[in-house]
């Protein structure tokens, strides 16, 4: 006769094994989802950042500098070297606003008063007043930016026009501001 087999059938979920209980389970769910969170809010705040352009921060690009008279004859201005990045230079014909940025790798150059030069700290770049470079590894003059004569007399710096040495554009006249 064929053996009688036991009429209980298989459970249909096996049994946990040994030494995770349910609630172990659980709370190891629970930390998962709050990581996955916290991951969700950190990826959002990063691309929530680009509704936020690093324009808004920044400085005007058109500024008053002052009357003309208020800049000493052979002498470099830095009064708006940190806010706006430039060096308002005046000589005896009139003034021109020179760029801040070395042209070898974009550091700041420092003004040298005693030695009458620009001299750039991150690789020995040297320039004279009038943003000639004579030392160093840069390759071209430093940029003028275009500067004028504003209605009520002042100093008018326009920092969204450029003017190259090396194209000619120095004789630009908005290059340079004639005083008379």
């Amino acid at each position: 006769m064929a053996e009688k087999k036991d009429s209980m059938p298989a459970p249909i979920f096996p049994e946990a094994p040994e030494g995770v209980s349910r609630r172990t389970f659980l709370s190891w769910v629970s930390v998962g989802w709050v990581a996955f969170s916290a991951a969700m809010g950190a990826s959002l705040t990063a691309v929530g950042r680009f509704f936020f352009p690093n324009i808004t921060f920044e400085p005007p690009q058109q500024f008053k500098a002052g009357f003309p008279d208020e800049y000493a004859v052979s002498k470099v201005d830095e009064r708006f070297k940190k806010r706006y990045g430039v060096w308002i230079v005046r000589n005896e014909r009139g003034l021109y606003v020179l760029s801040t940025v070395c042209t070898h790798l974009g550091c700041t150059p420092n003004w040298l008063e005693a030695e009458g030069k620009f001299k750039c700290p991150c690789h020995g770049s040297g320039y004279y007043p009038t943003g000639i470079n004579f030392e160093g590894p840069a390759p071209r003059p430093l940029e003028r930016f275009k500067v004028a004569r504003s209605e009520d007399g002042q100093i008018l710096v326009d920092k969204t026009a450029k003017y190259q040495y090396e194209k000619g554009q120095w004789e630009d006249p908005a290059a340079f501001l004639e005083l008379a």
